[in-house]
């Protein structure tokens, strides 16, 4: 099934093994116009950019996931079912349910909780933690530690609702699952990844705090996350 119903590439090979995927399409643009060289543009379908070059030598790819679970289950799935790739790290914003946690600090994913049906669903899976590839979490604490970046390990909540009508809900959360932050596509990744045999890990940065209330602009969001992008691209192989 290449090309699939939402990647264009007719052949395998073209996307590495190892791929980056930020929520923003813009984002994956502006990872591989920074970083990466001799960059391929290998999709255009709906605007979900991804690319395939080297960073430091070593192959890597980036591609934009969209937003939510459902979103990221698709091209997840697609691009480890039917285009070899054997890890996918997703680099994305969250919101912090805790004080301890400041605008910019990186989180390594341990694990995600969620009131997702989307395993139960998918595969018939029933329980609301999955956890991230250990084996690629130590890989990317190892790069962390070597560039000086200072990261929180911790569990997240991958939530299907943005806009949730009761807002305080998430100290409720925070104190009965010990969730630290919040964002909305882990839980479906983990989730792929384990279905199909493969690993997936996240890393990511506090765009706004829940409980002081500060936050970053959107532009900031998009360019200005550097630490999580560099530690991610270590992973290049």
């Amino acid at each position: 099934m290449i090309p699939t119903a939402h990647i264009e590439v007719k052949e395998k090979g073209i996307i590495a093994k190892t791929i980056l995927m930020p929520g923003d399409p813009l984002r994956a643009k502006f990872i591989a116009d920074t970083f990466l060289e001799n960059v391929v543009k290998f999709n255009n379908v709906r605007n979900m950019f991804g690319y395939t070059g080297t960073y430091k030598g070593k192959k890597i790819s980036v591609m934009a996931s969209g937003m939510g679970m459902a979103s990221i289950g698709i091209y997840s799935y697609e691009l480890f079912k039917f285009y070899d790739v054997e890890n996918i790290i997703r680099i994305g914003s969250c919101g912090a349910y805790t004080k301890d946690l400041n605008l910019y600090d990186v989180i390594i994913v341990d694990e995600a909780w969620s009131e997702s049906s989307f395993a139960k669903v998918q595969n018939g899976y029933d329980k609301d933690i999955i956890a991230a590839s250990p084996e690629l979490n130590k890989k990317l604490e190892e790069i962390s530690k070597d560039l000086g970046v200072e990261i929180h390990k911790a569990r997240i909540h991958s939530s299907d609702i943005f806009y949730r009508e009761n807002f305080e809900e998430f100290k409720n959360i925070y104190q009965n699952q010990g969730c630290v932050a919040v964002e909305m596509e882990s839980f479906a990744l983990f989730h792929n990844a384990n279905v199909l045999g493969k690993k997936a890990a996240c890393l990511l940065t506090v765009s706004d705090n829940l409980v002081t209330h500060e936050a970053t602009t959107s532009e900031e969001r998009q360019e200005a996350f550097t630490k999580m992008m560099e530690i991610a691209l270590g992973m290049a192989e």
